[in-house]
């Protein structure tokens, strides 16, 4: 074929096409159905879901509506269970508009410094139009979010609601994005002229006021002191009065948030296993304690790790790309869920690492990980997962994912660190290698 499409080969691709009555077959399903409703694969899923020989009590599902707070809703539907736990509890639901709040302004904090750091850095160079790209979106990662309640704490869902611009907070990141960039503009105009640091730092304080007063209008004011009330299982009333946000969470939920650490599955040539990754630029919190970091294993001591976890009775919060092959009206996760392949007459073999290094696929949504299914000889077969898209997705809100598809398209965990083997506790202890900002891994869980 010539560098142009030409007249021949317009004529030669629509007689290949019309020559196999299955691709018209397919192009009559496809323009009635939508390429998803054409590709569905009724057979895919059992009859009756599995049950799970490991499985978590938990709470109802949760739903973060039309905003990118999958990462944070993840991580309070882990720290809820011991709140429940402890007060006897059938469900209860913890803020996730108060760690909304205070990551949007810390990432605003974050993104200013960022652009302080790279002020010798041309305005079209890759790394100020990456930072450029997204100032303060709504995704993230675990270490980000142990950062903001290692500084601000937790509350219960009651003392902060969601308002109406964290179930759709898209118009409220336009504002905060217009204004970050305006406040970048003026940064690197104040160091075109000479200034100093100090005075770049006394403009950002009174840009920091902005964006603060802007949250407050959005997202209404955190509490500082709280008291809540709530009736029990067996009816019995409990008071915590008086409380901040930071002691509700080491006397409630009671983690050490130094224990909890994430495990990456990175096949990919240039990430080692046995390595330790953190990526340039990354973060929400400035001076916070824990920056990203990442131990990258191979996939079957993911799924070892994941196991020892669920027996012991902690649910895993992972992070996957959960828009392959995922069917979010019946909650399943399974690789033939959709038969593209069928459709369109033609394979996908990339592999997993292929698929990575050409942007076919990354992280993008952190859900709960609450049962597995094991076989006779002790390997998993499917996974319970706990999403954050409401009842009406999946088995009143509940996912089922099959093994294959997690080997394929599973990233992240997080678990305990006493989990790990004393070479892989060594491991992690390691200095991290700095990847790129655009890295895959660098990728933040925000899927709506």
């Amino acid at each position: 074929m010539n560098e142009s499409i030409g007249t021949r080969n317009l004529a030669a691709f629509e007689k290949a096409f019309r020559k196999d009555k299955a691709h018209l077959v397919a192009m009559n399903a496809a323009t009635k159905n939508n390429v998803s409703g054409a590709a569905r694969n009724p057979q895919s899923n059992p009859v009756n879901l599995p049950g799970f020989s490991v499985e978590i009590e938990s709470g109802k599902v949760c739903d973060q509506k039309h905003s990118g707070r999958c990462w944070m809703f993840a991580s309070l539907n882990l720290m809820r269970l011991e709140i429940m736990k402890k007060f006897k509890l059938e469900n209860m639901e913890l803020s996730q508009a108060y760690p909304f709040f205070y990551d949007k302004l810390e990432r605003s904090n974050h993104f200013l410094e960022n652009i302080i750091e790279t002020l010798d850095e041309e305005t079209d160079s890759r790394v100020v139009r990456f930072l450029l790209s997204d100032p303060v979106g709504d995704g993230g990662q675990w270490d980000m979010f142990r950062c903001l309640v290692d500084k601000y704490g937790v509350v219960p869902q009651d003392v902060m609601p969601d308002t109406a611009a964290c179930t759709d907070s898209t118009e409220m990141n336009d504002i905060l994005c217009k204004k970050l960039r305006e406040y970048a503009c003026t940064l690197r105009g104040m160091h075109g002229k000479g200034k100093k640091l100090t005075e770049l730092r006394r403009a950002k304080e009174e840009m920091m006021e902005t964006i603060y007063r802007i949250l407050c209008i959005c997202l209404g004011t955190p509490p500082k002191v709280f008291t809540w009330e709530v009736r029990n299982k067996d009816k019995k009333f409990k008071r915590v009065k008086d409380i901040t946000p930071q002691e509700f969470f080491k006397k409630y939920v009671g983690w050490n948030l130094d224990d909890f650490v994430t495990v990456i599955h990175a096949p990919t040539a240039d990430k080692a296993y046995g390595k330790t990754y953190t990526v340039k630029h990354l973060g929400n919190v400035r001076g916070g304690k824990y920056p990203v970091k990442y131990l990258n294993l191979p996939m079957e001591e993911l799924k070892k790790l994941t196991i020892a976890q669920l027996k012991d009775g902690q649910a895993v919060w992972f992070g996957s790309d959960v828009g392959q092959f995922s069917d979010r009206k019946g909650g399943f996760l399974t690789l033939d869920a959709y038969r593209f392949d069928l459709l369109f007459d033609t394979d996908f073999p990339m592999s997993k690492a292929e698929r990575l290094d050409y942007g076919e696929s990354m992280m993008t949504h952190a859900m709960a990980i609450t049962g597995v299914n094991l076989d006779a000889k002790g390997n998993p077969v499917h996974w319970k997962v706990e999403n954050s898209w409401g009842k009406d997705s999946g088995k009143e809100g509940y996912y089922l994912m099959s093994d294959a598809w997690f080997e394929e398209y599973v990233y992240q965990i997080l678990l305990n660190r006493k989990y790990f083997s004393k070479v892989q506790a060594k491991q992690f202890d390691a200095a991290p290698e700095v990847l790129k900002p655009w890295d895959p891994f660098g990728s933040l869980a925000m899927c709506l």
